[in-house]
């Protein structure tokens, strides 16, 4: 194998070159009995060809013994965030296990994450809607007890995630079949896979009833509150398809708080909720169902407390073969949209 001097050796290329799973190299790395002694000799050698320096701050965290899980998340802000905060709490409450929250931030997150992982503080990661490179996914296999990704997905790894697209379609759908032909979307400024996904689903709904797809029936809030997933986003956003879009009868937001907002701003406006604009929102959080607002249900407390269970095991039982479980939503209508339009 010939490659340039300053390319980088990582784990992936000691597997490749001995032959075997990620998982073996990390378990002669940290010394695990796991192992075979023919085994061992192809990873050592594939190291000694490769001239492999393991990553230190990984295999200091494999070799201590914690009773701590820790949970990454950009940020604490968005509400959907704390119904998975709410599985992981309950599911931890029950195992007798300490949460750690680690704030990533908002400017560099995969600086944030390696920050915390240098001060060697857990056995499990679970890792919310973060992007991994092949650094940082080296850094946390080295852990050896695993990490479970939530909201997103990479080679080797446990994941959680859910779908997007077919959650704002089945919104769009319900619209559709209400008798809706003029429906806006909500949208958040930022530009994450769950938002991507999300406005591809609000364009699929209406492609499939055969409506037209025009951006500027996309409205997206001031990212100044909360990125954008805030009930001032939707409140201003609502004010701004009421002024641009006069023929409107339906909106779809990308979060519930953002529909709070929205139907706010249609109060205000002497508009009525569902009779002269419907509303569906996304995520299903508490506060939706005792207002009566229509949301796509993506089970994010059922995702929480399953992630937090799958990286205990983990963390017990060591390797085992990753599984990738993709979530599928619901929709719940009530008040907000549940109108026939004649």
């Amino acid at each position: 194998m010939h490659r340039n001097a300053k390319t980088k050796i990582t784990i992936y290329d000691v597997a490749q070159h001995a032959g075997v799973a990620i998982s073996t190299v990390s378990r002669v790395l940290n010394d695990s009995p796991d192992v075979s002694e023919r085994t061992r000799e192809k990873v050592e050698q594939a190291i000694e060809d490769l001239k492999y320096h393991p990553n230190r701050t990984a295999r200091s965290l494999a070799q201590q013994e914690f009773h701590s899980i820790a949970v990454a998340l950009p940020s604490f802000t968005a509400p959907f965030q704390n119904e998975l905060l709410k599985g992981i709490r309950s599911y931890m409450g029950s195992a007798g296990l300490d949460l750690l929250i680690c704030d990533l931030g908002s400017s560099d997150l995969r600086s944030s994450l390696r920050s915390f992982l240098e001060r060697g503080s857990v056995r499990g990661m679970l890792i919310c809607e973060l992007p991994l490179d092949d650094g940082l996914a080296e850094d946390l296999i080295g852990m050896h007890s695993g990490t479970v990704l939530i909201g997103n997905t990479w080679k080797n790894f446990d994941s959680y995630t859910w779908n997007d697209i077919a959650g704002m379609r089945l919104a769009v759908e319900h619209l559709v079949e209400q008798g809706h032909e003029y429906i806006c979307m909500i949208r958040s400024a930022e530009e994450s896979d769950m938002q991507i996904n999300r406005l591809n689903g609000y364009k699929a709904g209406l492609q499939a009833a055969g409506l037209p797809v025009e951006d500027s029936r996309i409205v997206a809030g001031n990212p100044r509150y909360h990125g954008g997933f805030s009930e001032e986003d939707g409140y201003d956003a609502m004010k701004t398809i009421l002024r641009q879009h006069p023929k409107a009868t339906a909106v779809v937001t990308s979060s519930d708080v953002q529909a709070i907002g929205a139907i706010a701003a249609l109060n205000e406006a002497g508009i009525s909720v569902p009779h002269k604009m419907a509303v569906v929102g996304c995520d299903d959080i508490k506060t939706s169902r005792f207002i009566g607002l229509s949301s796509v249900d993506l089970s994010m407390q059922k995702i929480g407390y399953a992630a937090a269970e799958r990286l205990h095991v983990r963390m017990k039982s060591g390797f085992q073969t990753p599984q990738q479980l993709v979530v599928e939503p619901k929709l719940h209508i009530r008040n907000s949209s549940d109108y026939k339009r004649k």
